[in-house]
């Protein structure tokens, strides 16, 4: 999990809230606690240990859904990169977060540190890309960054998203201002964050040109895969 501001991305700078805070120590450490904390107080739960071990059946969900080559944005320490190498796939992950792409080459994949509003290799080529553990949140802003995997990704490819689990009859459509706290007192610099369930993903996926062409739930997670659409750019 990573993220980037829009403001940061077109300057090619990664955010300082992703290198030197309680993000970067518990990737070290391979465990939290971690959160995203709203100016609030609200607390959203991040999953370190699962992001630092072997991908999980849901994970194996996803992994049995990509075709050809792989792009993982905000890659993490890499689980999902490794595996897919393993499974013979070309993978290749971002994140911008220095530690992330550390652990991903240690563990045996190949990761940039970069975002995914720099230049990348192989845009427009890319088979499937991949925005797991809330990644549809980078930028603060799922159209435009919708927009912009729409460039990276291949005419014939996909994109699989992980969507926040919403309540029967609701729907998650969330902006805000987040910092990564460690619950100790540590917090990050404060970075623009988002929200998206299944039915306000559909939304902003229309508007930047994909398609709905999948969906499932499983261990309480929830996936989307998008296609791109006729008149995608």
């Amino acid at each position: 999990m990573t993220t980037l501001t829009s403001g940061a991305a077109r300057a090619g700078g990664p955010v300082t809230a992703w290198s030197a805070d309680p993000y970067t120590v518990a990737l070290r450490r391979g465990r939290g606690p971690l959160y995203l904390r709203r100016g609030d107080g609200w607390l959203l739960p991040l999953d370190v240990e699962r992001w630092c071990e072997a991908p999980d059946g849901a994970d194996r969900t996803v992994l049995s859904r990509c075709r050809g080559a792989v792009l993982d944005i905000g890659c993490g320490p890499g689980r999902l990169v490794s595996a897919l190498a393993a499974r013979g796939h070309r993978a290749l992950g971002i994140d911008v977060s220095p530690e992330a792409v550390a652990r991903t080459a240690r563990s045996g994949g190949a990761a940039l540190h970069r975002s995914v509003f720099d230049s990348l290799p192989g845009e427009g080529r890319w088979d499937t890309a991949l925005l797991i553990d809330g990644n549809i949140g980078i930028g603060g802003d799922p159209a435009v960054l919708l927009r912009r995997t729409a460039e990276v990704v291949a005419a014939a490819g996909s994109l699989i998203v992980e969507c926040a689990q919403a309540e029967a009859g609701t729907d998650v459509d969330e902006r805000c201002e987040v910092r990564v706290a460690d619950g100790r007192g540590g917090l990050g610099a404060p970075f623009p964050w988002a929200r998206v369930g299944p039915a306000a993903l559909a939304r902003h996926a229309a508007a930047a040109g994909w398609t709905p062409a999948g969906h499932w739930t499983t261990a309480g997670r929830a996936f989307v895969t998008l296609a791109r659409g006729a008149g995608s750019p």
